[in-house]
């Protein structure tokens, strides 16, 4: 089995002047769960090479048995490094996808058009996708085959409207992700704050916070091998 994992290209905080990128336990918790169930595993991201980092993630607060295996890695770290540009992948090779959050993805995947017409393909193709914390707003300009959103009447979580108050980033992110997919008709549900919460829609799988990453990639995981079941 093969999952790609796509993670942002995107390094600027809004005029912050402050840096983001992807969340690092975000990566490295399903990168964990994925491997360690046997998945090939193949990162991509729009620009390729070496992805941002959201340096908050690597404080010592936030980091966890998997963040410093995935640190101590080199075979893991010599991949990120050389992640595949986004418009050379194909959904064909791939069995599912999962989408790390962070803040960047509210700028860049959640416009990208090849993003987009992946999910879409991904989508078509009746094959598992599952995104975590911010990454759900990558979502917002995927539509089905007649136009209408694709989250329109699922069943989805994300990073809440609270906790983005509670890290004061509010009015710095081009949109909120819990409020984003309510107005595309998404039955958004949610926990407490930084609550493990994963919600599973047929082949959509998402995570409200980091703390969710390991279980959107068990759910994943699960979904895997019932379609492995189902092809045998």
């Amino acid at each position: 089995m093969k999952v790609l994992m796509v993670l942002t290209s995107h390094d600027k905080l809004g005029d912050t002047g402050k840096k983001t990128g992807f969340w690092l336990e975000e990566l490295a918790a399903p990168y964990y769960v994925l491997k360690d169930a046997g998945i090939e595993i193949t990162l991509a991201s729009p620009k390729g090479g070496q992805p941002p980092l959201d340096p908050k993630s690597d404080e010592p607060n936030f980091q966890t048995d998997l963040t410093r295996r995935f640190k101590a890695d080199e075979a893991a770290n010599a991949q990120l490094a050389e992640t595949l540009r986004l418009d050379s992948v194909d959904q064909k090779d791939f069995d599912a996808a999962f989408y790390p959050g962070g803040h960047g993805p509210l700028w860049d995947l959640a416009e990208d058009p090849n993003s987009i017409s992946l999910i879409e393909s991904f989508v078509a193709a009746g094959k598992p996708l599952a995104l975590v914390c911010h990454a759900p707003g990558a979502l917002r300009r995927v539509t089905n085959p007649d136009g209408t959103p694709f989250v329109q009447g699922r069943y989805v979580t994300g990073f809440t409207n609270g906790e983005e108050a509670a890290v004061g980033l509010t009015d710095v992110v081009p949109f909120l992700v819990e409020d984003e997919l309510i107005s595309l008709g998404a039955v958004f549900s949610k926990v407490k704050d930084w609550g493990v919460h994963t919600v599973v829609d047929g082949q959509l799988i998402t995570g409200q916070s980091p703390h969710s990453s390991a279980e959107a990639a068990e759910a994943l995981v699960i979904a895997l091998s019932q379609t492995r079941n189902r092809a045998s």
